[in-house]
């Protein structure tokens, strides 16, 4: 499954910058079991933008791994809270079949 999530960054501060405390967050959070890797992605024509996208083996690992709350991973994220705004889109199933056109 893919949870994912938007980051707008305040003015004052660089997307740059953010991406360092996610990289320190993420490399705690990505040893919890069935993680799978993190990217983060900024958006054509507003760096200010981010779409921050989390892969686990399933939902309930990644429910497993916020239940634990990691108290080095809550810091990271309180100390990034007057730097940006974050917002939820959601929690995302991999499919179990995909099916891509061809490309003649």
């Amino acid at each position: 499954m893919h949870f994912i999530f938007e980051v707008h960054i305040k003015p004052g501060y660089t997307a740059e910058q953010y991406a360092q405390a996610w990289v320190r967050a993420s490399e705690l959070i990505q040893q919890a079991p069935g993680a799978r890797g993190t990217r983060l992605h900024r958006m054509i024509g507003d760096p200010d933008r981010l779409l921050a996208i989390a892969s686990w083996a399933s939902k309930a690992d990644r429910d497993a791994m916020e239940a634990r709350h990691d108290e080095r991973v809550s810091a990271i994220i309180r100390e990034q809270a007057e730097f940006c705004d974050i917002r939820v889109i959601g929690e995302f199933a991999d499919p179990e079949w995909v099916v891509l056109p061809d490309r003649d």
